[in-house]
C-alpha cells in the first residue's frame, strides 16, 4: 500500500539506538507528549471527490476530462506497421496506488506489438493530477473509470476493449464490474488486485491502521523500512522511484481509503462476471496469500479465470519473467475459452487446494508435469 519503488539516492542512516521501520522511537520521556500531541493535534481527513459536472467528459491532447473539469493525463501505446490505427482491441490500463501512467511503460510496448492500443491515464489523485497526493475516494474513482471506458471505446468503436488493472487498479475495476451500470466490454484482467481489506488483517494491524488514520491523517509515510521487494526487476523499481509522477510517500488518511477500498473489491468476489481473468504471484510481498485465496475461493462457478505463478512478485508485467503473464493475457484476450500458454490456471487450482503442509508438494507436482510437457517432442 506505500510506495515500493527504490529511491534514487540513498536514505541517511537511522541514529544510533533507533529502529528500522517506518518510524524512529522517540525519547521514553516524549512518548506520553507526542502521543497526546497526535490525538489533539491530528488534522482532519482530506478527502478529494469529484465536485459537481460543469460539462461533458472528452477527451483532449494527452488527457481525459472528467464532468467536473478534472483532467487526467495518460500514455498511449499504439500498433505500428500494418496494424497501425487499426488495433483489434482497446486496453484501458488502471496503475496501483502510488504509481502513474508510466506503471505501463514496459507491458505497454508488448501489447501494442500484439496489435492492442493501450491507454494509460493517471487516475484521480495521482500522477500528475491536480489533486495528487489526496484520496478521492471510493465511488470517484470506479466513476471515473466508467466515463473512462466509454471514452476509450469511442475511439475505435469496431474494436474489443479490455479494461486492465494492476493492484489497487485491479480493485477500482472489480467494483465496477459488479456496479449496476458496469459498461459493456470485451473483459477484464485484474493482475495481483488489492483485495486485503480489513476483515483479512489481524486485529493489530486493523487496530494500529484505525489510530493512524484518525489521530493524523495527514501524516505521510513512506516505504523505505518495510523491506518489500514489489518485483525482480532492479532497474524498474529505481526508474519507479526516479519517476517524478510516483508518489514516494502517503498520507494515512489515503491509506485508510485504500483499505476501504479493498474490502470493498473483496466483497465482489461471488458477484464477479466470468470475463474476467485474475493473476496472482507467489512472490507477491504486498497482497498476503491468505487474501487471494478468500477472493479465489468465493468466485461463482463457473466464474472468472484465475492464474498463479509462483516465480512472480507483486508488479508482475514489470518483472524480468513478464513474458509468461503477458503472454497467458494475450491468449486469453483472444480466446478466453482456450488453456493459458503457461498453464498457470492448473497451478492456480493446485495452490488454491486446501490441506495442511500439502500446497508446495502439489504445486511442485504440477510445475513438474508441466515442465515435461514441454519438454516432450
Amino acid at each position: 500500500m506505500f510506495s515500493t519503488a527504490t529511491p534514487s539516492k540513498p536514505r541517511p542512516a537511522p541514529p544510533p539506538g533507533a529502529r528500522r521501520g517506518v518510524f524512529a522511537a522517540p525519547p521514553r520521556r516524549g512518548v506520553f507528549a507526542a502521543l497526546l500531541a497526535m490525538l489533539l493535534g491530528g488534522c482532519a481527513a482530506h478527502l478529494t471527490p469529484a465536485g459537481p459536472p460543469i460539462g461533458p467528459a472528452r477527451r483532449e491532447a494527452r488527457a481525459f476530462v472528467m464532468p467536473d473539469g478534472t483532467r487526467l493525463p495518460d500514455r498511449i501505446w499504439r500498433p505500428q506497421g500494418q496494424m497501425a490505427g487499426h488495433p483489434w482491441a482497446i486496453v484501458l490500463a488502471l496503475h496501483g496506488m502510488n504509481d502513474s501512467r508510466d506503471a505501463w511503460a514496459i507491458p505497454g510496448p508488448a501489447f501494442a506489438a500484439a496489435g492492442i492500443e493501450v491507454i494509460a491515464p493517471d487516475q484521480r489523485g495521482f500522477g500528475a493530477t491536480a489533486d495528487r497526493g489526496f484520496w478521492p475516494g471510493r465511488r470517484t474513482l470506479v466513476a471515473d473509470a466508467a466515463t473512462l471506458a466509454r471514452l476509450a471505446a469511442a475511439r475505435h468503436p469496431h474494436a474489443k476493449l479490455f479494461l486492465m488493472g494492476e493492484s489497487m487498479g485491479a480493485a477500482v475495476l472489480m467494483c465496477l464490474a459488479t456496479a449496476p451500470d458496469a459498461p459493456k466490454v470485451a473483459g477484464y484482467v485484474l493482475v495481483s488486485p488489492a483485495v486485503w481489506g480489513a476483515a483479512r488483517m489481524t486485529w493489530a494491524e486493523r487496530a494500529g491502521l484505525w489510530l493512524m488514520v484518525h489521530a493524523v491523517p495527514g501524516l505521510t509515510v513512506g516505504g523505505g523500512g518495510l523491506h518489500i521487494r514489489a518485483s525482480d526487476n532492479l532497474a524498474a523499481l529505481e526508474a519507479l522511484g526516479r519517476d517524478p509522477l510516483t508518489l514516494l510517500r502517503t498520507r494515512w488518511d489515503a491509506v485508510g481509503g485504500l483499505v476501504r477500498l479493498m474490502g470493498s473489491a473483496a466483497r465482489t468476489a461471488p458477484h464477479l462476471p466470468p470475463d474476467i481473468l485474475m493473476l496472482y504471484g507467489g512472490k507477491d510481498e504486498l497482497i498476503p496469500p491468505r487474501a487471494i485465496r478468500a477472493i479465489w475461493r468465493a468466485l461463482p462457478h463457473p466464474g472468472p479465470r484465475i492464474a498463479y505463478y509462483p516465480d512472480d512478485y507483486h508488479l508482475m508485467l514489470r518483472d524480468l519473467e513478464r513474458a509468461a503473464p503477458i503472454g497467458d493475457i494475450l491468449a486469453w484476450m483472444r480466446d478466453p475459452g482456450a488453456r493459458l500458454p503457461s498453464r498457470a490456471g492448473r497451478l492456480a487450482r493446485a495452490w488454491l487446494k486446501p490441506g495442511p503442509g500439502g500446497t508446495s508438494r502439489r504445486l511442485a507436482a504440477s510445475r513438474d508435469s508441466l515442465t515435461t510437457a514441454r519438454d516432450s517432442p
